[in-house]
C-alpha cells in the first residue's frame, strides 16, 4: 500500500516537473496554473529544509 503512496507522490512529481518545463514554453492556462503551484510547494520545501538545518545545528553545536 505504501509502495502506491509513494509512486503516486512520484508521479505528482514528475507531472509538475513536466508541467513547469512546458510552461516556459507557453503552454496552456491549466498548465501555467500546476507550474507555479508545483514551484509553490517546492519553496515550501526548501524553506522548511533551511529551518530544520537550522535547529539542528544550533543543538549539535551548542553543546561545546
Amino acid at each position: 500500500m505504501i509502495n502506491l503512496l509513494l509512486l503516486g507522490v512520484v508521479m505528482l512529481a514528475v507531472g509538475g516537473c513536466v508541467c513547469v518545463l512546458w510552461a516556459e514554453h507557453g503552454g496552456p492556462r491549466w498548465v501555467r496554473r500546476v507550474a507555479t503551484v508545483t514551484l509553490a510547494a517546492s519553496e515550501l520545501v526548501r524553506r522548511s529544509q533551511k529551518r530544520r538545518r537550522r535547529s539542528v545545528d544550533r543543538t549539535t553545536s551548542g553543546g561545546d
